[in-house]
This record gives structure tokens, sequence and C-alpha cells, in this order.
């Protein structure tokens, strides 16, 4: 996607906070549902009902989303996941893996399930990271709902690339470089999920390991 075609989305989308844009349509689009009108109690339901993660619920001020993710989605965030945890044993990064815990608040009405979320360095009331792949337009304000949470950082992985925000102030902003994780290179990660074959991941995160062993 170029700058101006990004540009555009941005400018038309009706957030009160900066956020990514939407996807094109994909093939292999996730199914999501949104559900107006749900209280919390109702949302809380829902997730205990559930016997596993998926799908995926998100919650805001009485809108519920429910994402049925699809092979691709799930690809791509393991994929990503695998190659952010190699970076974080090869470069000393003290990460805790909290995979799609659900995190909610109900003075905040606000909940979503992120499809990796880690600490750094220890486990606190709420996540440092949160990673989204997003494939599908529409659906609700997930910037909103971590800015509730007060998640420092949300990574989303949206038409090929990183779309990076940072929480300051109490407000996201939009960032080139992670500063939970400095020094990983995102653009390198992109290239990597780009140009590795379904079946090749894991030569893929070898490669990548010791690309990052011969930098220290």
């Amino acid at each position: 996607m170029d700058s101006e075609h990004a540009a555009g989305i941005i400018a038309n989308m009706d957030r009160r906070h900066v956020g990514p844009p939407s996807p094109r349509c994909e093939q292999d689009r996730d199914n999501l549902v949104v559900l107006r009108g749900v209280s919390w109690a109702q949302y809380q339901a829902i997730v205990r009902a559930r016997e596993k993660a998926s799908p995926k619920l998100a919650y805001l001020d009485g809108v519920l989303e429910v994402v049925t993710k699809s092979f691709r989605h799930e690809l791509a965030k393991k994929f990503i996941a695998r190659l952010l945890e190699m970076y974080a044993v090869e470069c000393d990064v003290e990460l805790i893996a909290a995979g799609e815990t659900t995190w909610g608040s109900k003075t905040k009405q606000a909940g979503a399930e992120a499809d990796e979320c880690y600490f750094i360095d220890k486990v606190r009331s709420r996540p440092d990271l949160a990673l989204e792949v997003v494939l599908t337009s529409g659906g609700i304000d997930k910037l909103e709902i971590y800015r509730r949470l007060r998640v420092r950082e949300v990574w989303f992985w949206i038409e090929s690339r990183f779309w990076l925000y940072a929480l300051v102030d109490g407000i996201y902003q939009e960032i080139r470089a992670s500063r939970v994780l400095a020094g990983i290179d995102l653009d390198e990660l992109a290239r990597i999920v780009l140009t590795t074959d379904d079946d090749e991941q894991t030569a893929a995160v070898r490669t990548y390991r010791d690309a990052l062993r011969r930098r220290t």
C-alpha cells in the first residue's frame, strides 16, 4: 500500500484518536460481526461461555465485535510472534508472553484480546505491548480500547506492514520505531513475513536468529 492510499484511508476515518488504516478486502479475510446494545454483564457472560479463545471478542461502550479468525490470520500472527520472541532471546530482552489474554475494565467499558501481548521485564496490571493482525475492514476502535486499558504500545499488521502506536500523555501517537522493544527492526520483520512461504517458517526463524547473532 502506497503512502497516498494510506493517507486517504486515515484522513477518512471517523475516530477520536489517530488509528491505523482499514485493510482492503482480502480473499482470506476474517469473519467479523459487530453487535450493539450489549451490556458489560452480557459481554462477560459470553467471555465465560467460550471454551477457547476463538472467536475473538472486543468490547467498547456497549458495542461487541466478534471475529472468527482465518487461517491466514493465524499464520501471520504466529509467525510474527515467533520472530519477535526470537529477537528477545538473542538480544537478552526480558519478554513475557501472555498470548490472547482477555483484558477488560468495567469502569472503562472496554475489553479486548490481542492476537499476542507481552510484558517487558515484569508482569504488570496491563501488557506493555499488544499485537493485532487486521485482515478485515470495519469493526470497533481497538486503539480506544487499548487507550482506556493503558497499554503502552500497540502494533497493527495491516496491508503487509506494521503500524505502531505509543501511548503518550494518555493519547496514542503513531511512531516509526518501537519504544518498548527499542532496537528491533520491524521493516526487517515485515520483509521476512512477506517473503517466506507458509511451510518455511522455521527456516526463516533460524535465518533471522543467525542474522541477530552476527550483529552481537
